[in-house]
């Protein structure tokens, strides 16, 4: 595995990989890995034959700066998690590398960027979609890997795509779990050992949900879902939405969508933790 810092020896990189008829995948991360992203660089290896992830925690797309510095950072850690997991290039640009200079694009994404984490965190989705077009630039990856539990943020970029005609196939890769259900996310670490026996609920919740589909109406569950959670220690829905799994409108009927998608975000105690459950699945 090499390590890369600057673009430069990545072009270098990228350009010996096609030379020897490899295609490029390519995993974006923000660092504090865990076994959610090595699965995604487990498939990654499966489907190509070249392997790069990209560490860089983004500071354009954090509205709350307090979590952009508690964001969690294990550089080495991660090194030697990639490394065993069969990586081929770990690119970690500095700021000044990714941002030379500051980035003031705005993105037209529509609406599939404005409801739940669009409306929670203003400017999120903009930043993502600055840093990830910017890597994109870089790396020109053939395919892109991407975890179910940021659901909304595959659907913005997967619409940034289009719009722009990249010539990249983004791949979604199935949400990573704890073995008590917690969604995998690097924000864990940040719960105390009380919180982190709740936060497990969360999970827990969303699964029961599916049992009240569709006998009871989408109004329903999403209330259920909602109080039942609230009523636990620590825990606090700032959003819990039953959508359309492709445009990510609400729906109202169950019959309105072939796909619905609960997407939940949920502070335990000062954690933000999202998730989601496909209901078309029961």
């Amino acid at each position: 595995m090499v390590i890369i810092r600057i673009i430069n020896e990545l072009n270098d990189f990228i350009e010996k990989e096609r030379l020897s008829g490899k295609r490029i995948g390519f995993v974006p991360t923000m660092g504090a890995l865990h076994e959610g992203h090595l699965s995604l660089v487990s498939q990654c290896k499966q489907e190509v034959g070249c392997c790069v992830v990209s560490i860089f925690v983004n500071p354009t797309q954090f509205n709350d700066k307090r979590d952009f510095l508690t964001y969690p950072r294990t550089l080495k850690n991660d090194f030697k998690l990639l490394e065993a997991s069969g990586c081929d290039c770990v690119f970690v640009p500095a700021k000044k590398v990714m941002y030379p200079e500051p980035d003031t694009r705005v993105f037209n994404l529509g609406k599939v960027a404005q409801v739940m984490e669009g409306k929670y965190r203003p400017n999120h989705f903009n930043g993502v979609v600055q840093v990830v077009s910017k890597l994109f630039d870089m790396v020109e990856p053939d395919y892109a890997y991407f975890g179910e539990k940021d659901y909304q943020q595959i659907a913005v970029i997967r619409t940034w795509v289009k719009q722009t005609k990249r010539r990249v196939t983004l791949i979604a890769c199935p949400i990573v779990r704890e073995a008590d259900g917690l969604a995998m996310s690097s924000r864990n670490v940040r719960l105390t050992p009380e919180q982190r026996q709740i936060a497990p609920a969360i999970a827990r919740t969303l699964a029961e949900s599916r049992r009240l589909w569709p006998s009871k109406s989408v109004r329903e569950v999403e209330e259920w879902v909602t109080t039942t959670l609230n009523r636990l220690p620590y825990l606090r829905v700032e959003y819990f939405a039953i959508v359309d799994g492709h445009s990510l409108r609400s729906i109202h009927e169950w019959r309105e969508s072939q796909s619905p998608v609960g997407c939940i975000a949920v502070f335990c105690g000062d954690v933000r933790l999202i998730d989601n459950v496909k209901y078309e699945l029961f």
